[in-house]
């Protein structure tokens, strides 16, 4: 499972939602953690990530499940690096999608 996404993102930019509320209760992050667990924190969502990267691609594919406001949530998502940032989506199941930008630091 090697890739360059390995590390604790800051998000920094979302299509559905805005920065408020993004880093509303902490600042928005995503994690990929050696051994493919990992974790998305942003607004009320707090879930865990299971993902795995692409072998040809580097690309990687992640599932997760967690809350959204105390209500249990589960969904899918991907996540890829273009130059210094990491690009994706998430999509709750049957519900929201959007995408991201994240970068690494505390921008």
């Amino acid at each position: 499972m090697k890739t360059s996404a390995v590390g604790r993102w800051r998000i920094v930019e979302m299509e559905q939602w805005d920065q408020d509320y993004v880093d509303m209760d902490a600042p928005g992050h995503i994690t990929f953690r050696k051994g493919g667990t990992g974790q998305l924190h942003f607004g009320c969502v707090e879930v865990e990530l299971g993902w795995r990267a692409e072998a040809d691609t580097g690309r990687v594919e992640f599932t997760f499940a967690g809350f959204d406001e105390g209500d249990e949530v589960n969904g899918r998502g991907w996540a890829e690096m273009q130059g210094s940032r990491l690009t994706g989506r998430i999509a709750f199941h049957q519900g929201d999608g959007s995408g991201f930008v994240a970068t690494q630091g505390r921008k």
